[in-house]
């Protein structure tokens, strides 16, 4: 079991390092600059001047070079072609490292029925991401020089969902068995979970419209609290995930609601019998406060006309770990059997 819980840690860490090498990828706009998706030859990169220039021109003929990086010089594309290049190769990493080891247990019948189908399970959400993550990259290819917000949303979602399901895997196999009833806590970090994946899906949109340079300045936008094109398409729904306007507005004011659930959360949970649920609690407001802090400067950085680098990939990296805290709390929060896996 030791074994095993080990394997999921190392797997939680190298999503964790997918999840900024990601964001990295996006604000570098570099996730356009390697145009086919070739599962084993992919692997390997230009290795002479002639290659590099053939890459190059691959790039040439897609609308990301031809409507915004015209001016773009092959030291300029080696740049870009690294990050995804480093992007796709570490997704390609972590699923040596869950298919090597999971065969490995296989062979040793260290695995039962359900952690054989638990473990497949984690397996086919990893190869639905790596799908997802080209179906992202193929619609910047088309007609357009970014990538669909809808994919792109859709492609950071799965790998929370990876996240999150390596994290309930790993408290499932705490042989200490810290986990207790607290109905009011498991209760109320249900909801607030459910509000920080509304806030992440947001957070997606955020990133997929560019919509964090709508709108620079905090509290107000550009002196208003709502913003006056906010209803700029006819139908509701376009204007909640396309228009940009309203995108900022939701996510910048499900920001608040989430401190401020979690603030409630903490006055309803302040006495704990259990130490595990305490120090869980105090660290979700602490990290709250952290991750509100980073919005903002991030939303701030945009003054200059992008994001900054450094603060949107931290507050990206921010959002995985206060919904981590959120499932541990979930968890611990109810007395639970501890799944031995023979």
């Amino acid at each position: 079991m030791k074994k095993i819980r080990t394997w999921l840690w190392i797997g939680i860490i190298m999503v964790l390092i997918q999840v900024l090498l990601g964001g990295i990828t996006r604000l570098t706009g570099s996730g356009l600059s390697i145009t086919e998706w070739d599962l084993i030859m992919g692997a390997i990169p230009p290795t002479n001047e002639h290659q590099w220039i053939e890459a190059f021109d691959k790039y040439k003929d897609f609308p990301q070079y031809n409507l915004v990086n015209q001016d773009m010089t092959i030291g300029g594309f080696k740049k870009i072609f690294f990050w995804e290049y480093l992007h796709r190769n570490w997704a390609r990493l972590i699923g040596l490292v869950f298919i090597i080891p999971f065969i490995y247990f296989l062979i040793k019948r260290k695995l039962n029925k359900e952690w054989k189908i638990k473990l497949i399970f984690l397996l086919l959400l990893g190869g639905l991401q790596g799908l997802m993550g080209w179906i992202m990259v193929a619609s910047g290819l088309i007609d357009t020089p970014w990538v669909s917000p809808y994919n792109l949303t859709i492609h950071l979602i799965l790998a929370l969902i990876t996240f999150l399901y390596l994290l309930w895997l790993v408290f499932s196999l705490d042989e200490k068995n810290n986990s207790a009833d607290h109905p009011v806590a498991n209760k109320g970090i249900k909801w607030i979970l459910i509000i920080v994946l509304l806030q992440i899906i947001f957070g997606g949109f955020m990133a997929g419209t560019k919509a964090g340079l709508t709108y620079t300045t905090y509290p107000l936008m550009d002196g208003k609290f709502f913003p006056p094109n906010f209803f700029l398409f006819d139908s509701f729904l376009q204007n909640i995930f396309e228009n940009t306007a309203a995108i900022n507005f939701i996510h910048r004011t499900l920001a608040a609601v989430v401190v401020i659930s979690i603030i409630i959360f903490l006055i309803q949970n302040i006495k704990y019998s259990s130490k595990i649920i305490r120090s869980g609690v105090m660290f979700l407001l602490l990290m709250i406060i952290v991750q509100f802090l980073l919005g903002v400067f991030t939303l701030l950085s945009g003054r200059n006309g992008e994001i900054s680098i450094v603060t949107g990939v931290i507050h990206q990296f921010g959002a995985f770990i206060v919904a981590g805290i959120c499932i541990y709390i979930l968890y611990y929060s109810k007395r639970r059997i501890v799944l031995h896996i023979k």
